[in-house]
């Protein structure tokens, strides 16, 4: 197929509104063409595809039997092309950000009210995915809150703000009934981590001191090795505060680094309302708001 004979979606548009209008010259109102523009319009398309794609009376224009099939894969088409054309033009009026686990964690609520406030010309979303870079590098967002390292060759980060790390356990713990855990404390413990997204790792603890370890897939199983007693987890405060669960306790650890909270997103790239996003957390995790 020649350069000339390309099919163009114009094609496709002219087909389906004769047929939903019945006439050309109904069509031509439709597309705001004239009648003769149908005409050549309809032609060419029955030229790119090898077939005649409508009988037409001069009262009224029906689908052949080609046309009918013709006729449903361009309704495909064309939605689909809109659909992308809506997708890219809402890119800047809508705002993904992703996390692997707990958000903003107590901020979450309050930085959603906030951003409907202060910028209601870009949607927020949010939306969770167990990764390490809770999606971005999967697509599914502009921004990612981040607890762990991340690749600063592909990313740019912003550190937000920082969290106290807690010890989850069961409610029938023996630690339960304390306030506080000492880290050194917990290395005679077997401690449930999540290998992709978890914050805590053994570096916690000296080498010849670390706990036993058993592995995650995510928080679900992270919760449910818990709750059954044989596990203890180490997790930020907004942990604490996301996945609150029956029979599962928090005590905070008093002696452990705080985990740094960070916005990132892909280098680059940034969405035009990244910089909001990163001010506006700031001043929630400082206080300010």
């Amino acid at each position: 197929m020649d350069e000339k004979a390309a099919l163009e979606l114009r094609h496709l548009r002219c087909l389906v509104a004769i047929v939903d209008t019945g006439t050309l010259t109904d069509a031509a109102l439709e597309l705001g063409v004239s009648q003769a523009s149908v005409s050549r319009t309809l032609s060419a398309l029955e030229g790119v595809l090898g077939v005649r794609l409508l009988h037409r009376t001069s009262r009224v224009c029906t689908p052949t039997t080609a046309g009918v099939r013709v006729l449903a894969r361009a309704r495909h088409v064309l939605a689909e092309a809109d659909h992308l054309l809506r997708e890219a033009v809402s890119g800047h009026t809508r705002l993904w950000i992703g996390h692997a686990w707990s958000a903003m964690g107590r901020h979450t609520a309050a930085f959603q009210r906030l951003w409907r406030e202060l910028r209601p010309d870009v949607e927020l979303r949010l939306v969770r995915h167990n990764s390490a870079t809770g999606g971005l590098a999967e697509g599914k967002c502009d921004l990612a809150v981040v607890r762990t390292p991340v690749d600063g060759r592909r990313y740019d980060h912003a550190v937000v703000g920082h969290e106290h790390r807690y010890v989850a356990m069961a409610a029938d713990d023996p630690w339960a009934r304390r306030r506080s855990i000492g880290v050194a404390e917990i290395r005679g413990r077997t401690l449930a981590v999540d290998r992709r997204t978890g914050t805590t790792t053994t570096h916690l603890w000296p080498e010849e001191e670390r706990p036993d370890l058993e592995y995650t897939h995510d928080i679900d199983d992270w919760l449910a090795a818990i709750a059954s007693g044989r596990c203890v987890g180490v997790s930020p405060h907004a942990t604490v505060t996301q996945y609150r669960r029956d029979g599962i306790v928090y005590r905070r650890v008093r002696d452990a680094e705080p985990v740094a909270v960070g916005l990132c997103w892909r280098r680059g790239d940034p969405h035009p309302a990244t910089h909001a996003a990163v001010a506006l957390l700031c001043d929630l995790y400082a206080g300010r708001r």
